[in-house]
């Protein structure tokens, strides 16, 4: 990857870990009454931006599939980055159930 591609990304990639906020959440409003509230909170919002990045990392392997034309190298590589877009669409769409889970062991409401 060159420069410009890398920079591009990098733009691309943060406009999307912004999404939380675009949908009306304040810092000021965000007041959590005990640390389960704000941990969980957190996890929601960091869930969120893993799981976008995921689905945009999933769309990047198809391109990279695509644009292979019969390259065994770049198949492989468009592999790698559909295993880990798929790992990381789970654990963003499981951060806020295994917060739950984690808060249930430790004894927290």
């Amino acid at each position: 990857m060159n420069k410009k591609e890398i920079i591009s990304s990098v733009i691309l990639v943060g406009s999307f870990c912004l999404v939380h906020f675009a949908f009306g959440q304040s810092i000021e409003n965000y007041g959590p009454s005990d640390f389960s509230t704000l941990f969980k909170g957190i996890a929601d919002t960091v869930g969120t931006m893993i799981a976008s990045v995921a689905t945009i990392m999933f769309i990047v392997a198809g391109i990279y599939y695509l644009t292979s034309a019969g390259n065994p190298g770049r198949i492989e590589t468009a592999k790698k980055i559909l295993i880990y877009a798929i790992a990381g669409i789970v654990i963003g769409l499981g951060a806020k159930s295994i917060v739950d889970m984690v808060s249930g062991w430790v004894g927290s409401t």
